[in-house]
């Protein structure tokens, strides 16, 4: 059974919770991550959530999300997950938001409420789909992307748009944005 490492408001751990559970109309605060893949050309590897999740089943949303284990630090969470819903591995990351969190409501009611740290990394082929999580991907210009984002024209998560609001802060060109030590990370998720 999956679990999520439930926080406090410092981002300190305070429990576990199974992640069949968790998430429903009051979801307690929990740790995440959401990663962007880019190409050499600063192409974006987007991906279509799978239609059977539990939330936003079927919405494309930045390159890969998920939830640290219990024990388990971010950048490791990082890298398990490209490998399970990507069939990637050996991907360089870097911490680009340290802090940022959120929280979103789903039509039906069901919350996400986490802390979610946002990493940066390399891929210069194309993933192999795990297609219970994954159901397809696309390579979008960043540029193009962010700009269809923030105008309202490209439907996306409600955590990818929020942290393309954050990341286009950085600068124009994503391998120019300024990257944080791990330190800055929530306590639960730092090595």
């Amino acid at each position: 059974m999956e679990q999520v490492v439930l926080l406090d408001e410092s981002g300190t751990s305070i429990g576990v919770a199974d992640k069949a559970d968790v998430h429903h109309a009051d979801t307690p605060l929990h740790l995440a991550f959401s990663s962007y893949l880019f190409d050499e050309q600063g192409r974006l590897l987007l991906t279509r959530r799978a239609l059977h999740k539990k939330t936003w089943p079927g919405v494309w949303t930045n390159s890969c999300c998920g939830h640290p284990a219990p024990g388990e630090d971010a950048p490791t969470a990082v890298t398990r997950r490209l490998a399970e819903e990507l069939g990637v591995e050996g991907v360089e990351l870097d911490l680009v938001l340290p802090t940022f969190r959120y929280r979103a409501v789903m039509e039906n009611g069901v919350v996400e409420n986490e802390m979610c740290p946002v990493f940066r990394g390399r891929l210069d082929r194309d993933p192999v789909l795990n297609e219970d999580e994954v159901d397809s991907f696309e390579w979008v210009p960043w540029g193009d992307f962010s700009h269809a984002v923030l105008a309202g024209v490209r439907p996306i998560s409600p955590w990818c748009l929020l942290q393309v609001e954050e990341l286009v802060k950085l600068g124009d060109d994503p391998w120019t944005w300024p990257t944080a030590p791990l330190t800055t990370l929530p306590p639960a998720a730092r090595p």
